[in-house]
C-alpha cells in the first residue's frame, strides 16, 4: 500500500500544472465534439477491429464488427492453400488489409481504395502494425477493381459502399452527418458496386479464387442473383453475430 503524507500528496498533484491544464483543455474539446454528435472512434482517434487497433478520422469509415465477420470468412476459404495476392477493395482505414496481412497467409495484400486521403489512412495504419503482418501490404488508388489491371487473385474482399441515396435520412445522425459519402452510399439503390465487382472480378480472380462482400442484409438475395449470371460457383449467404445475412461468397469457376 502506497502512504502518502498530506504535503507529499499535495506536491505530487502540483508537480506539472501545465500538464494538467493542457489534459484539461484536450477533455473539454473532446467533451465539445461528443455534444456535437461526432462518433466516439472519431473523438478518441482509433477503433478495435480483431486483433487491430487503428487510427481513424472522419477521412474513413469506422470498422465495425460485422466486417470482422467478412475477414474471417475470407480466411476461411483460402486456409487451404498458401501463397497468392489478397485484394481487398475500398480499404477506408485498411481494416480488411491489414487484418488478411496479420492474420493469413498470402504473398502480398494490394487495397484499393478511391479516396487518396483514406489511401493516407490506410498507409499510416499499416506501419503501426508493420511487425505484425505476414505479408507486405500495397496501396493503390483507383475505382473498384481499375487498379487491379494484370493481377490474378486468390481472393477478393470488399465492403463496398451499398446504401442507396434515398435512404440516407434513415441512417443514425451519427453515420449521416460524419462518416465519407463515397464509403455509404452507392447508385442503382445500393447495388452499383456489387454488380461493377461481381462483373469485373472474374477477370482479377485466379480460376477457383473466391469472391467475399460485404452484405447488405436486403440486398443479399438480389448480389447472390448477379453473381449466378456472371458465372460463379458455390454461390453462400453467411451471417454475421446478429443472424442477419452478412457476406456472399461466390468462387470463380475453373477450380
Amino acid at each position: 500500500m502506497l502512504h502518502l503524507s498530506p504535503g507529499g500528496l499535495a506536491q505530487r498533484l502540483v508537480v506539472s500544472p501545465a500538464m494538467l491544464a493542457a489534459e484539461g483543455e484536450a477533455i473539454e474539446r473532446a467533451l465539445h465534439r461528443r455534444l456535437r454528435g461526432e462518433p466516439l472512434a472519431y473523438t478518441v482517434g482509433t477503433a478495435p477491429f480483431r486483433d487491430l487497433v487503428l487510427e481513424v478520422d472522419a477521412r474513413v469509415l469506422i470498422p465495425r464488427p460485422e466486417t470482422e465477420v467478412v475477414v474471417g470468412e475470407a480466411l476461411r476459404v483460402t486456409a487451404a492453400s498458401l501463397g497468392g495476392t489478397a485484394v481487398d477493395v475500398g480499404t477506408g482505414s485498411g481494416a480488411i488489409a491489414l487484418s488478411l496481412a496479420t492474420e493469413g497467409h498470402f504473398d502480398r495484400v494490394i487495397a484499393t481504395d478511391v479516396s487518396s486521403d483514406a489511401l493516407e489512412v490506410a498507409a499510416g495504419n499499416s506501419t503501426r502494425v508493420l511487425g505484425k503482418a505476414s505479408a507486405p501490404v500495397e496501396f493503390r488508388l483507383g475505382a473498384d477493381l481499375a487498379p487491379l489491371k494484370g493481377i490474378r487473385a486468390r481472393v477478393i474482399v470488399s465492403n463496398p459502399p451499398y446504401i442507396a441515396y434515398e435512404e440516407a435520412e434513415a441512417l443514425p445522425r451519427s453515420v449521416r452527418n460524419w462518416e465519407p459519402p463515397l464509403a455509404l452510399f452507392a447508385a442503382d439503390h445500393g447495388m452499383a458496386r456489387y454488380r461493377a465487382l461481381l462483373q469485373g472480378g472474374r477477370d482479377v480472380l485466379e480460376p477457383g479464387g473466391w469472391m467475399v462482400l460485404e452484405l447488405d442484409a436486403s440486398r443479399g438475395p438480389a448480389t447472390a442473383t448477379i453473381a449466378e449470371q456472371q458465372g460463379y460457383e458455390a454461390i453462400e449467404i453467411r451471417q454475421d453475430y446478429s443472424g442477419r445475412d452478412r457476406v456472399l461468397l461466390a468462387r470463380a469457376p475453373g477450380r
